[in-house]
């Protein structure tokens, strides 16, 4: 009898253990979906100001309970975006070739609206290039769009189509993101899955991604949501159903050849939508000018020149009637800081000139004739 009693109690345990972990399973998958992996890819006239909706002071998103709630609140997030969403397609044109004359091409994204007067946000690479832009709906149905402007430091554009939007995605913070929070990506990957819905956390924020043209994106944020090509310009969205980011690019591996997995990135909609304002006001965003042409110089250019300093930016011109030139500065000059950010492999001149604004005066430290000044220089605008 005892024994019976003691194989009915080891069968109880075992079960709870076994229901137990089953419930685990079922939470991680729930939470933490597997990400496609992928090499670094990206995925006019000035216009009337629209109303854009204002952010949404939400606080961070409490974590749901249970998964029927985490469920629930997926559900319903993408429900009430994805409305808004749209497949971006363009046409480039065809070019002349030593081969012959190539044919046009066709290109495709995402994005969504951000106005009841019809404005959308989506990345600059999805457009680059193109002759004529249109959008699919949610429901389907194909409108053409205009460009209203794009900023390739932000690999941001504005396009805009006449009448109403169906829906207007409600923007969210992203200053208020934090590491493990879940979010869901929506876009059109491969541009042949419309409103594809994929599940992943925030793995972190503040990440710098070098393009290669001589400046970084900044400040982007990771996660592991599946991103593929053609989910570019797509919204990174919270639990609440708020865009949080805007997502723009993968790493599929490094230079070394390590295959990397749910490395996706996304612009952060606050800086977003300050540049979606200036676009839509004056057609462009305001960029600092300082009138100079300029070589980068890294550790290895400077020991094959003995320059004296390893990082910086080498000037080699200086434009008439430019800051620079109002400031003093001369060919021969090797720019090494900019304000308080000193120029080496993690932070480029771009980005350091960028931080600041037009009309705004900066200290600029150069290496000349074998020692450090300190030259001030207003900024201008770039001209246009």
């Amino acid at each position: 009898m005892s024994v019976n009693r003691f194989a009915y109690a080891l069968a109880v345990v075992v079960t709870a253990f076994l229901s137990a972990c089953g419930g685990v399973f079922l939470g991680s998958f729930l939470v933490l979906r597997a990400a496609e992996s992928g090499r670094l890819s990206f995925t006019s006239r000035p216009s009337p100001s629209p109303s854009l909706p204002t952010p949404v002071p939400a606080e961070r998103p409490s974590m749901p309970l249970d998964l029927g709630e985490a469920q629930s609140r997926i559900v319903q997030a993408v429900q009430k975006v994805s409305p808004a969403v749209v497949t971006v397609v363009g046409l480039v044109p065809g070019q002349i070739t030593i081969f012959g004359p190539t044919g046009d091409r066709t290109v495709s994204g995402s994005g969504f609206f951000i106005s009841p007067e019809g404005y959308l946000l989506t990345n600059q690479h999805v457009i680059e290039d193109v002759r004529e832009v249109d959008v699919i709906l949610a429901d389907g149905s194909q409108q053409s769009a205009r460009v209203v402007g794009t900023d390739i430091y932000a690999d941001l554009a504005v396009l805009k189509v006449e009448g109403t939007p169906p829906a207007v995605a409600e923007l969210g913070n992203s200053d208020l993101v934090i590491p493990g929070e879940i979010v869901i990506a929506i876009g059109s990957p491969l541009g042949d899955f419309r409103n594809t819905v994929t599940l992943g956390v925030i793995s972190a924020t503040g990440r710098s991604i070098d393009t290669g043209q001589g400046y970084q994106i900044e400040n982007l944020i990771q996660t592991d949501a599946a991103i593929n090509q053609g989910n570019s310009g797509g919204p990174l969205v919270n639990l609440n159903g708020q865009v949080i980011g805007i997502n723009t690019l993968i790493v599929r591996s490094t230079g070394m050849g390590a295959i990397a997995e749910g490395l996706g990135f996304a612009i952060p909609i606050n800086t977003a939508r300050e540049v979606a304002e200036q676009i839509i006001q004056k057609g462009y965003v305001s960029r600092p000018y300082l009138g100079i042409r300029w070589q980068l110089v890294t550790p290895r250019v400077a020991a094959l020149y003995n320059l004296g300093v390893e990082w910086g930016v080498y000037v080699t011109q200086v434009f008439a009637d430019s800051p620079a030139a109002k400031a003093g500065l001369q060919r021969g000059d090797i720019i090494v800081q900019i304000g308080e950010v000193r120029i080496d492999e993690r932070h480029s001149f771009i980005n350091a000139l960028y931080r600041y604004q037009p009309g705004e005066e900066v200290a600029v430290v150069v290496w000349r004739e074998g020692r450090l000044l300190t030259v001030r220089v207003r900024l201008e605008e770039v001209p246009r």
